[in-house]
């Protein structure tokens, strides 16, 4: 895989959920002006998740069998279930289209949501910096080989 394009996009949705989430917890102390920021960033976040999860099938379509795919399927599961939490939140703390403030219920989305991110977000570290995915071997040794 010469230049993955997943990599480059998941920056993306990582600091705005991340941000999203932020704004969710610090909402309880200052306010209406910085809860309105969560459905921005929400929405940012699950459009472009979109597009970095596309980019990630079509190169998990090209990783060979064995401990890189094992950890691929949990990088895609944790993923997947991050995605789907800030999804729900975003639905769920719209009324009409308009953002209602963080209740107990966003709350738990965003901070599950959160902890799954940096998990998944772990796998896919692992995925590059330990089995070499999308990565020019050195020396004609894979990474993994490196240590």
């Amino acid at each position: 895989m010469r230049h993955p394009i997943h990599p480059a996009l998941v920056h993306f949705p990582i600091a705005c959920w991340s941000m999203a989430t932020a704004t969710d917890f610090a909402g309880l102390r200052f306010g209406w002006a910085t809860w309105q920021w969560s459905t921005g960033l929400l929405t940012i976040g699950c459009a472009i998740g979109l597009v970095a999860m596309l980019t990630g099938l079509v190169e998990f379509a090209r990783l060979e069998d064995g401990p890189v795919m094992t950890t691929a399927h949990w990088h895609l599961g944790l993923m997947l279930v991050a995605f789907s939490l800030f999804a729900l939140r975003l639905v769920t703390g719209l009324h009409g289209f308009s953002p209602q403030p963080p209740n107990m219920l966003a709350l738990t989305l965003s901070g599950f949501g959160l902890l799954t991110l940096f998990a998944g977000g772990y796998l896919g570290g692992r995925l590059v910096y330990h089995h070499g995915v999308g990565v020019a071997p050195v020396g004609g040794r894979p990474p993994s080989s490196r240590e």
